[in-house]
């Protein structure tokens, strides 16, 4: 029979943060989202303040200082990167893993001789490589995998493994959950529901199969399925492939100037397009868009976009800034304050065994092109990003830039922001500096 775990990092963006910060273990800590706009993550200690999620920061910060709240600006750096640490610790324990989220991994253990020591071990070694605390919850099914984490994470007495396979009373488990907490059900899905009585998730597993197929279609079939038992998802081994790739910010003040609005479009470009080489891809295409403030009625609205074909498939930095700020000039329209812009690429292709045409480059002008790439990748990589960029991108202290006033360092990506311990025995500057030793040995 099929077996599946699902394995989530508790409070991720807050345990990231408390990780080189070992006096914040017990406090509360929240983390806030781009240009320090509202509250996103939040340790068990902020919960327990009855701090929202999605709270504005403003709203807020009397209660902050009020409690002792330790608050972070968002560092996608360490978090992306002590994500990968931990994707890369179960990939090395469990025989197949499918990244569903930075914080979220489904394992497939069927056929797993002792699958929940396994799960008892994964967590052990999860934290003892990367000192991030993790749940793990075992089911038939990947939906019923997802209710059993989250009663690993919220049950203290369970030592963060649940295995729902082996519970003599699933019906309670499925009783005391939400119909719209289940995985896979919408708001919409979720008042649909509501209006016909469906309170649970065992109310919603009960319903005849063919009003689910009628109203939430056949995705929602699928989970009711999953919640009797009938396994519907399989582990991907692969992630699908992509279909675009996006780079956007919400700049950090209303940007009028179209130079320097060039300037954000230039960089968000050259972003995705580091994205594409990444994954061995090249864009046929690209979009350029374009945004004001939508909360703010007295200013005056405007949504730009353009799209923009490439000569031919590329992931050649120069020709796609190009592209971009070719398609900006048809999005931007002067007199508007704008919040936020980003490109998107589209049309994406592997880069190699593509066929080519005759408008192609020359073979050695594209050698050219990758040998140039290859270069700005790797010293971008060994010595920080944005080390080599194009002029226009110009320096990282423009408006466009999001505000990150209360961003931690990059402990484990960025040499210059390093931990630096002193000569004393302050226990919490040590164990701060044996944690990045650690983490930048692995």
């Amino acid at each position: 029979m099929p077996l599946f775990a699902l394995m989530d990092c508790n409070n991720f963006y807050a345990s990231c943060e408390r990780l080189f910060r070992p006096e914040l273990k017990a406090k509360p800590v929240v983390v806030l989202s781009n240009n320090d706009g509202c509250v996103i993550a939040r340790s068990g200690e902020a919960k327990a303040l009855g701090i929202p999620m999605c709270a504005p920061a403003y709203q807020w910060e009397h209660a902050f200082r009020q409690h002792g709240v330790a608050v972070f600006s968002s560092n996608y750096a360490l978090y992306g990167d002590l994500s990968n640490r931990v994707m890369s610790v179960l990939e090395d324990l469990a025989p197949c893993v499918e990244a569903y989220s930075i914080d979220e991994a489904f394992l497939d253990l069927s056929g797993v001789a002792e699958p929940l020591a396994l799960c008892r071990t994964i967590r052990e070694r999860v934290g003892r490589h990367t000192g991030i605390p993790v749940s793990i919850g075992l089911a038939r099914t990947k939906t019923l995998a997802k209710l059993a984490a989250r009663r690993a994470k919220k049950d203290p007495a369970l030592e963060g493994v649940f295995d729902l396979s082996a519970c003599p009373d699933p019906d309670a488990v499925l009783r005391e959950t939400e119909a719209g907490d289940v995985w896979g059900i919408g708001l919409r899905s979720a008042k649909r529901l509501l209006a016909r009585g469906v309170r649970t998730a065992l109310d919603f597993s009960r319903l005849p199969a063919d009003w689910v197929r009628k109203e939430l279609t056949v995705v929602g079939l699928q989970i009711q399925l999953e919640l009797k038992g009938v396994s519907c998802l399989s582990v991907a081994s692969a992630p699908a492939a992509r279909r675009s790739v996006l780079c956007s910010r919400s700049f950090g003040q209303l940007v009028e100037d179209k130079e320097h609005l060039r300037e954000a479009v230039c960089a968000f470009a050259a972003r995705a397009t580091e994205k594409l080489r990444a994954e061995g891809l090249e864009a046929r295409a690209l979009q350029v868009f374009t945004l004001t403030p939508r909360h703010r009625e007295a200013l005056p609205q405007h949504q730009g976009q353009a799209t923009v074909t490439l000569p031919g498939p590329t992931n050649f930095t120069p020709d796609i800034v190009a592209a971009a700020l070719r398609g900006l000039d048809l999005a931007f329209r002067p007199g508007f304050a704008y919040q936020k812009a980003g490109v998107v690429l589209l049309g994406l292709a592997a880069a190699s065994g593509r066929q080519h045409s005759l408008l192609d480059l020359p073979p050695e002008e594209r050698r050219r092109q990758r040998a140039l790439m290859h270069v700005l990748d790797s010293v971008n990589h060994r010595h920080g990003r944005g080390t080599l960029r194009l002029a226009i991108s110009s320096a990282p202290d423009r408006p466009w830039h999001m505000r990150q006033h209360r961003r931690s360092p990059r402990y484990t990506t960025n040499w210059d922001e390093l931990p630096r311990i002193g000569a004393g025995r302050n226990s919490a500057a040590l164990a701060c500096g044996q944690r990045a030793r650690h983490l930048l040995d692995e």
